[in-house]
């Protein structure tokens, strides 16, 4: 099995839900993450997943184009306000809007709380829909 997570910067929602999935799921399911206009990814989102002891720090924002498609099991995009990428292939789509962290402001605490609204908002999307299709490992995920 093959999950693809996108968004446009790669660089917080598509790259955090890369982080969890792959803490979440058994090894034989292979999780990536991609955007249509990648950039870096973000230090909150860096922050807030260590903060659950996954490390995002050796991730590097991708390009759609950078994805084999030809395998893909399930495609979820992570716009809320955005435009998405769009994907035509025939791999399964969801969609579940979450807003995006990197455009919160304020404080640096401020936007650290909006990565971990978001984090914690993905992670429960993530262990719904993996529990629904038995795909959870055996490890619990804590933070």
């Amino acid at each position: 099995m093959k999950i693809v997570f996108l968004c446009v910067a790669n660089s917080a929602r598509s790259q955090m839900a890369e982080g969890l999935a792959r803490a979440m799921v058994e090894p034989h399911v292979v999780i990536l993450s991609a955007g249509s206009q990648p950039s870096h990814v973000n230090p909150f989102a860096i922050e807030a997943m260590a903060e659950i002891g996954i490390s995002l720090s050796s991730h590097q924002s991708k390009s759609v184009s950078q994805i084999d498609f030809t395998d893909v099991d399930t495609v979820i995009t992570l716009c809320a306000d955005e435009v998405c990428p769009v994907f035509l292939g025939r791999a399964e789509k969801l969609h579940w809007p979450f807003s995006d962290p990197a455009a919160a402001t304020g404080s640096a605490q401020d936007k650290l709380a909006s990565f971990r609204l978001v984090r914690e908002q993905i992670r429960a999307r993530l262990e719904q829909w993996f529990s629904e299709r038995n795909l959870l490992n055996s490890k619990e995920l804590r933070g």
